[in-house]
């Protein structure tokens, strides 16, 4: 019999993990490994970082749900996985064998690579749960004495549309404060231009971002490297197509949130082909690395090419929808193999995206990410705060329930008219 383990407990690896105890052979042993004991919802972050959610709200204690499900659970974290070996090192020094790995840790916050960057520097993070609870209460200390705001994402950002989210997130909290006219805001970003989301653009993202930036009164700077942060003040360099320098930006704040890039864990490190330079996984399109085939990845640690190149460089996002997809067939695929069969299950790597904007929102779908698209759309509407309200219910008691269903997809697809291209 097998035993295969799950490295992270996010969306991927609890997706991966639900999945897989539907899948598993009678005799075979499933283990997550996480470095955290409760899975978070990230995608509500923002709405912890003002206030409009406690972190418990969005956090699920997840030894009761792999209890009833029958698999082992290890809240220990990894020091150090040794692919020649099939096994993991622990952060408390045990080690664990595997016939059968999936790597759905997530990325490393690359803070370190902009000086004063982050929440040991000067700027807070809604990239995890306990930086959005930090950066909380930052927000109650702007309040009692407000300015500048400056939010966005650094050089290297692959995630923007949570710096979007949190920009008019703000502005609607201090709107409904009456404090907005006492807060100039700035959007500074990567990106060449405002909407391209590490996506070349999706349906008319440009325009209606942009016009939703000047309408709340947000200036913008784009094709910015973020030099250095000191408290208060953020160096940005503006950059032109050519990638020369076009101007150079002293921005003062006194409340910035800034989008770090991602790279892989380190304990994935050490290992010869089975990641790049930047420490992401190197997959194939059965979620399977060329060099290791019983290690497979899903979610946002595996490594994709940028869409285009950029003056600033810029990665590409990876939506829920798509981590479970790739999940879903990543699942499949060790079945297959556990069966006797060769892996022929592919995720869809479809990007769909609900994106709150404080009182409404924007709704893209870009099918697949890579263009050129079959559906390359995009909407904005009071429904999409709301559906993004709703989602976030259905996904939190889906975790409780340690269920691997797809419901609230299949239903948003369908009201959108656009036909789910799953795995199977």
């Amino acid at each position: 019999m097998a035993h295969i383990v799950v490295l992270g407990a996010g969306i991927g690896g609890v997706t991966t993990a639900f999945e897989l105890a539907g899948l598993r052979r009678p005799g075979d042993r499933l283990t997550v490994v996480s470095d955290n004991p409760d899975f978070s919802f990230t995608p509500s972050n923002p709405w912890v970082a003002v206030g409009w959610r406690q972190p418990d709200q969005i956090l699920v204690p997840m030894q009761p749900v792999f209890d009833r499900l029958g698999i082992d659970f290890l809240p220990s974290g990894a020091k150090r996985l040794d692919c020649d070996g099939s096994r993991i090192e622990l952060a408390d020094g045990k080690h664990l064998d595997y016939d059968f790995l999936v790597i759905a840790t997530g990325p490393k916050l690359a803070f370190e690579e902009v000086e004063g960057l982050g929440p040991n520097g000067h700027t807070t993070s809604i990239c995890t749960t306990p930086h959005a609870r930090e950066a909380a209460v930052a927000w109650q200390r702007f309040l009692d004495d407000p300015g500048p705001i400056v939010v966005g994402a650094v050089q290297g950002a692959s995630c923007f549309g949570p710096a979007y989210e949190f920009a008019f997130i703000m502005d609607t909290e201090l709107r409904r404060r009456r404090l907005r006219d006492r807060v100039p805001m700035t959007f500074v970003t990567s990106e060449p231009y405002i909407g391209h989301l590490g996506l070349a653009g999706v349906g008319d993202s440009k325009g209606m971002l942009e016009s939703e930036l000047r309408q709340h009164h947000i200036n913008w700077i784009t094709n910015a490297k973020v030099t250095g942060i000191e408290a208060g003040r953020m160096e940005v360099t503006e950059v032109d197509e050519r990638g020369e320098t076009k101007r150079r930006h002293e921005v003062t704040f006194r409340h910035a949130m800034m989008l770090p890039a991602f790279k892989g864990i380190d304990a994935l490190a050490g290992n010869e082909g089975l990641v790049n330079p930047r420490g992401f996984v190197l997959i194939d399109q059965f979620q399977r690395n060329p060099k290791f085939p019983n290690v497979y990845a899903v979610g946002v640690c595996v490594a994709i090419p940028p869409i285009e190149p950029t003056p600033v460089p810029t990665g590409v996002p990876k939506t829920g929808y798509m981590i479970e997809t790739m999940a879903h067939a990543a699942a499949l695929n060790i079945r297959a193999v556990l069966d006797g069969r060769e892996p022929e299950s592919v995720a869809s790597w479809n990007a769909i995206c609900l994106a709150d904007m404080g009182d409404t929102g924007i709704a893209f779908v870009a099918m697949p990410e890579m263009p050129p698209r079959n559906v390359n759309w995009m909407k904005k509407g009071k429904w999409v705060h709301y559906a993004k309200v709703a989602f976030e219910r259905y996904f939190l008691g889906k975790v409780r329930r340690g269920t691997a269903d797809n419901i609230f997809e299949q239903y948003l697809l369908g009201a959108l008219g656009i036909h789910k291209l799953r795995p199977s």
